[in-house]
């Protein structure tokens, strides 16, 4: 996670030296037959103009680092760490950074084809509709396979297999997605700017003591209205989204170095080692040291199978 986040901050510095305009670089991580999965590495800040694109393929990209809008046939979001975006092949999208500079993104695209036979073989019925949302929030749904994601690309060594991890994120994308109702009305920019800072705050320091009250104080709002705001743009509270970016390094750092289980759970915010248990077998359905045995998600469930509990 420190890797990911320090690699993005080094490409910030280096636009900012030479005074460059923004753009973003994709890097192919691996491919196959009907997929394909790019680290994609973004430098727009603010004073970036946001341009339209189109989405080539079907896309469904977890983002990493950073936060911008998105802007898709079916709304805008705002698009944070462990989120996912979703966007359907031949529609257009515009993506914006006014709330701060930089994100880094694993985009994973299908062809049509390859989608729908996911889409079919999940057990969806009829033909494969576009998203009816722009994102995802940071469900627990897609915690094992985001956090296998940040460790594949912040270690390399641990030999992910990129394919298993494209189709259990288009399938379990499929369960969700179709499953929520339809987006919610506008967001308000102002609302968005301050819970966006929040959430960059929230990143940056989430191994250390973080208040409800004192979130709010930074972001110049009530704690009332400030847990209001935060879940209507996150889609979680403010104690949710912290508690899942903790466990999220920490499956990280399980599945990406030999650390001790105490010293993860210490290093990313837990105060001791039996609440972190709790924690991180509620999120992933195994205890730190099966899901570090087992390689995770792998342990629980096959590539199309059943539904997650």
């Amino acid at each position: 996670m420190a890797k990911i986040a320090l690699e993005l901050a080094q490409a910030l510095s280096r636009r900012a030296a030479t005074g460059a305009a923004g753009n973003a670089s994709r890097r192919r991580l691996a491919q196959g037959d009907g997929w394909a999965v790019d680290d994609v590495m973004c430098t727009a800040g603010p004073q970036d103009r946001a341009f339209e694109e189109r989405h080539e393929t079907v896309s469904i990209a977890i983002v990493l680092a950073g936060s911008f809008q998105y802007r898709s046939v079916p709304g805008r979001a705002l698009m944070t760490p462990g989120s996912v975006l979703l966007g359907s092949a031949g529609r257009c999208f515009e993506c914006g950074h006014e709330h701060g500079a930089g994100d880094r993104c694993l985009a994973f695209r299908y062809t049509p084809d390859t989608f729908e036979r996911v889409y079919a073989q999940v057990g969806a019925r009829g033909p494969t509709p576009d998203f009816r949302h722009p994102n995802l929030p940071a469900l627990r749904a897609f915690a094992p396979l985001v956090a296998q994601a940040f460790a594949g690309l912040s270690a390399p060594q641990s030999g992910i297999a990129w394919e298993e991890l494209a189709l259990r994120l288009a399938a379990q994308t499929v369960r969700v997605a179709w499953a929520l109702p339809e987006a919610a009305g506008a967001i308000p920019r102002g609302a968005e700017a301050r819970v966006a800072q929040s959430v960059r705050e929230i990143e940056h320091r989430s191994g250390t003591p973080l208040s409800l009250s004192a979130l709010a104080s930074e972001a110049g709002l009530s704690p009332y209205h400030f847990l209001r705001t935060f879940e209507r743009v996150t889609g979680l509270t403010p104690h949710q989204y912290l508690r899942r970016t903790r466990l999220r390094n920490a499956a990280i750092r399980l599945l990406s170095d030999d650390a001790k289980i105490l010293d993860v759970a210490l290093d990313c915010g837990f105060g001791d080692v039996s609440n972190f248990n709790h924690a991180f077998r509620a999120e992933f359905g195994l205890s730190p040291r099966a899901y570090r045995r087992h390689d995770a998600p792998r342990a629980n469930e096959s590539v199309l199978g059943s539904r997650p509990a």
